[in-house]
């Protein structure tokens, strides 16, 4: 038997504040899921095109209008299902107040199609994802855990060297630390952190040296 090909992975960084979007796929259908499309549609489909893929997910680490602004767009072209966690509802009916704030132009987004529970197992063609609540930075922050590839998308939960913001709206510092220490830094320490915005790390790596959460 031949060894089965590692799943396809894409992450950029996209307008208007520099979220961390990411393309998953499986190399054998083709399905993939987006997640956090923060805005830059055309880029996002266009990498989506290159790699040959069928988008049939988009996925939101939490409701902030810089992981969701071109939810609507890729929902228009693509048909997929737009997923969240329940408890960032509110956030996502207040786009256009995000949108005012931080003086970025908007774009209406439909409501979720799909609620995301806690340790909801997805699959995208073979490729085996784990939906964690790790709320704190906003109450239905959720991490993207792909077990067999040793890699999580933390979202604003868990940054290098840094945490999430909790002090917008549904922030709170006792939660997000709870969240990481017991979501995020039980898994394997080789795992690979996709960050919400700047650079990856990995789940030892602070573990050792966050300076806000350290085991």
């Amino acid at each position: 038997m031949g060894m089965t090909p590692r799943m396809i992975r894409k992450t950029f960084s996209v307008p208007p504040l520099g979220c961390n979007c990411s393309i998953i796929g499986d190399p054998v259908t083709k399905q993939a899921i987006v997640v956090d499309p923060g805005g830059a549609p055309e880029r996002i489909l266009r990498e989506v095109q290159q790699l040959g893929l069928t988008v049939t997910h988009i996925l939101h680490t939490h409701a902030h209008l810089d992981h969701f602004l071109a939810s609507g767009d890729m929902k228009k072209a693509t048909g997929a299902t737009l997923c969240l966690h329940h408890d960032d509802l509110d956030l996502w009916k207040m786009l256009e107040v995000q949108c005012e704030l931080f003086g970025v132009a908007y774009v209406p987004v439909p409501l979720p199609d799909y609620w995301l529970k806690d340790e909801e197992k997805l699959l995208i063609g073979q490729v085996s994802v784990v939906a964690l609540h790790t709320p704190g930075h906003t109450r239905g922050s959720m991490s993207f855990h792909f077990p067999s590839d040793k890699l999580v998308l933390a979202g604003d939960t868990l940054f290098r060297g840094s945490i999430g913001r909790t002090d917008l709206w549904g922030g709170d510092f006792d939660t997000i630390e709870q969240s990481i220490r017991e979501r995020l830094y039980s898994l394997d320490d080789a795992t690979i952190v996709v960050t919400g915005h700047g650079p990856e790390t990995e789940i030892g790596i602070e573990k050792e040296t966050n300076q806000f959460v350290r085991l």
